[in-house]
């Protein structure tokens, strides 16, 4: 054959196939690559769960538990249709296979208005992309995933093993499994009964075909305010983070990184260093492509000795490129950028530019937020084990397949020769979506071997090295008929793209080059029925390092918006609330959202001033992300001294089914606390090529005292169960401006508020 028509051949060939398999269903999510481990001496029955002859229930769990519950409600999945006894059940961590790997996170992620789900088009991309992620996507928790991306596969998971059970009772018993029944871990096959436990041996042999899921009239566990599963240990101090493993003849080591973006290690004297007591060793860091920077660590007997021999090495480092890189200058190339029109669209329809540019009335605002930093309580830890064909890792982290990885590359191993041992999260809001604190530890550990070797890093390190929430700046431009509505909108973002940075260093390649969602999430994505529309963003390249931060793009795009909402609200003389609702017509779901907060605050009565005579004021803001709608109400007041207090904060979500009410209150009441902490506080500074933070002291979370009052609505919803642990996050700081802007008639358009909060008397 003529070479031409061979590749022609070859790539038609290819085509065929690849859309023959397109066509075909997803893989089965059951069943994983090698048998797991569910530890002790409970028997798998498959990748989800296993069952000890005790009757003990174990789940397994691809998902980091963080403190958003998921572990409860993962097993309360499991539980519901494997009829089990609630108080048998446990949940252990699984082992990393491709049949953990987060679907809904990606397809979820992807650059479509929620109104064209119907669009056959964008069907078969969410088909193609779950499915390519089955086989080739990345085992994570994020994005307010994780109940959405296994709710129909954990139930599938105890339904599948109620009906192997049941057929082992119906064999055992010599009677058709039609007369068998199952009530907590028991079946009564005929006259008699087994325990699970008892049954789990036949069981394992036993084989299925489709089973049957229980309809949603019939749960008896989801839906049900339910304990979390973690709770009593939790309160009693017993679980076990990374940072609280201890191993026989454990050695610890400290940090120090390059103080500014771009330096590197130049000369560093070890020698005075080595003579300390209990120092083992001095090792130089080059960094790697997984996001460490350079850098130099002292391994020690302890972490105090060997932070303490830090403080007294002699290190020079290699100038910085980045020497003259500030906040200001930055924010001036990102304003500069927000002002042109010449960014990625998003979304556009109605020729938005064309109405706006001939409309006599027009509204245009810019907003600004800063980076802002994860501040975890459980600063970056990992312990490694480094033998000569194997090494032994555990950490905490929301990518355990990437984190052996990062180990694996690192010491020039395959992933089978890695061992990855995973731990509950002190904290994870996406820090730890990243693995440079564990390709770090693994490279100090090589300076050791046999020895396990735990790096931890200080709370400097943690809040001065840091992938950030990027800086933002949005300029909002609306055109205005002669009676105030609205008929186009024009946004432009701009700012750095944190999930192209994370796919870069996690080696995600299609995602590298594809436009990040996230950088205008918040804008284009929103259900607001506007005339006409135009969003789009440019992405700058900027040296500071950014990532995920909670609710990712939405943190600050929706305060932009929610504010310039108000803002038009005012032009035209309407209340915030009704201008909001008839923007909103055609969405049942996001009004009932609105309606209920606004129900819940009285929004229609006056607030009475406070107790020492200062006047309140209401702000009211509603969002969509992460497939959930929230919508929340700040009541406000301001001292003649402009110290601010939050006296109270409503919230409404409709995150689709509840499975655990009482864990949707509680990660609706830790969104409000963390977003109020970055709103009145939250701020990066860049100077010098560095970020300029140290601790809490100039990093500062929400006091105990500046903590409002929260009332949680869930509003029933017969939907698909969608995100919690973020889409409450979006709402708090536009609903504090908003109220802000009642009280004041000012409007604040850059986070923090610059007002310090004063706390509660």
């Amino acid at each position: 054959m003529r070479r031409r028509t061979f590749l022609l051949a070859g790539l038609g060939a290819a085509g065929t196939l690849f859309v023959g398999w397109s066509l075909t269903p997803p893989r089965q999510r059951l069943r994983p690559s090698h048998t797991p481990d569910p530890g002790g001496s409970a028997i798998p029955l498959n990748g989800w769960l296993a069952v000890g002859a005790d009757g003990r229930v174990v789940v397994m769990s691809p998902k980091a538990e963080m403190g958003q519950g998921i572990h409860t409600a993962l097993a309360m999945l499991v539980a519901e249709e494997l009829d089990c006894d609630w108080s048998q059940v446990q949940v252990v961590h699984s082992g990393v296979d491709t049949i953990y790997n987060n679907i809904a996170a990606i397809v979820d992620g992807l650059p479509f208005h929620e109104d064209l789900d119907g669009n056959p088009g964008v069907r078969a991309m969410r088909w193609l992309t779950a499915k390519t992620m089955r086989e080739v996507g990345v085992m994570m928790t994020g994005g307010s995933s994780s109940v959405r991306d296994v709710w129909e596969t954990a139930r599938i998971a105890g339904a599948t093993a109620r009906t192997q059970l049941v057929a082992a009772a119906a064999a055992r018993a010599n009677v058709p499994v039609a007369e068998c029944r199952t009530e907590a871990g028991i079946v009564h096959a005929g006259r008699q009964q087994f325990g699970y436990g008892s049954l789990v041996n036949d069981a394992a042999a036993q084989r299925v075909g489709d089973v049957t899921l229980r309809d949603p009239k019939d749960f008896r566990l989801i839906g049900r305010p339910t304990t979390r599963l973690d709770t009593a240990a939790t309160i009693n101090g017993t679980p076990r983070y990374a940072s609280d493993v201890r191993l026989d003849g454990m050695r610890y080591a400290a940090v120090v990184m390059a103080p500014t973006f771009g330096s590197a290690v130049q000369r560093v004297e070890k020698s005075g260093v080595l003579t300390r007591d209990g120092v083992r060793a001095v090792v130089e860091l080059g960094g790697s492509a997984f996001g460490d920077v350079p850098g130099v660590a002292v391994i020690a007997d302890s972490w105090w000795q060997a932070k303490q021999a830090l403080a007294s090495l002699t290190i020079e480092w290699t100038p910085s490129p980045h020497a003259s890189l500030s906040s200001d200058g930055i924010m001036q190339q990102l304003r500069t950028a927000a002002g042109g029109d010449e960014g990625l669209p998003f979304r556009s329809y109605g020729d938005a530019q064309e109405v706006l540019s001939k409309s006599a009335r027009t509204l245009d605002a810019t907003y600004e937020a800063p980076y802002l930093a994860h501040a975890t309580m459980e600063p970056m830890n990992t312990t490694v084990r480094v033998n000569a064909d194997r090494a032994e890792v555990w950490t905490s982290t929301q990518v355990a397949g990437a984190a052996r990885t990062a180990v694996a590359t690192t010491l020039g191993l395959s992933e089978e020769q890695v061992t990855l041992h995973q731990y509950a999260l002190g904290g994870g809001f996406g820090r730890r979506l990243e693995v440079d604190y564990v390709a770090q530890a693994a490279e100090i550990a090589k300076a050791m071997p046999g020895v396990a070797v735990q790096t931890i890093w200080s709370r400097e390190d943690d809040l001065q090295h840091d992938f950030y929430r990027p800086a933002a700046v949005t300029r909002l431009r609306a055109s205005l008929d002669a009676q105030g509505p609205v008929t186009s909108l024009v946004t432009e973002s701009a700012g750095q793209s944190p999930f192209k940075a994370l796919s870069k260093r996690l080696s995600i390649v299609f995602a590298e080059y594809a436009p990040d969602k996230t950088t205008a999430e918040g804008l284009f994505d929103q259900p607001y029925e506007f005339p006409a529309l135009r969003s789009a963003h440019t992405d700058v390249e900027l040296p500071v390092p950014v990532g995920s931060w909670r609710s990712v793009g939405h943190s600050h795009q929706a305060f932009f918006l929610e504010s310039f909402l108000d803002e038009l609200a005012h032009d035209a003389k309407v209340n915030p609330l009704p201008y909001r609702l008839q923007l909103l017509a055609k969405h049942p779901r996001a009004r009932a959202v609105l309606e209920a907060a606004a129900k819940e605050s009285a929004w229609s009565t006056p607030l009475p001033a406070t107790a020492d005579g200062r006047p309140q004021a209401r702000g009211l803001a509603f969002h969509s992300s992460f497939s959930s709608l929230a919508a929340a109400v700040a009541e406000v007041s301001l001292g003649t001294d402009n110290r601010m207090r939050v006296h109270r904060v409503i919230v409404a979500i409709d995150c689709g089914l509840a499975v655990n009410p009482s864990g949707i209150r509680q990660q609706v009441e830790g969104s409000v606390v963390y977003a109020l902490s970055a709103a009145l506080h939250g701020d990066v500074r860049i100077e010098g090529g560095r970020a300029r933070v140290n601790n809490f002291n100039d990093y500062r979370p929400l006091r105990l005292s500046e903590c409002p009052d929260i009332t949680t609505i869930i509003v029933p919803s017969t939907q698909m169960p969608s995100g919690v642990g973020e889409p409450v996050v979006p709402v708090i700081a536009p609903a504090v401006g908003n109220a802000l802007f009642a009280l004041t008639g000012t409007r604040v358009r850059s986070l923090p508020f610059g007002m310090m909060s004063e706390a509660r008397s």
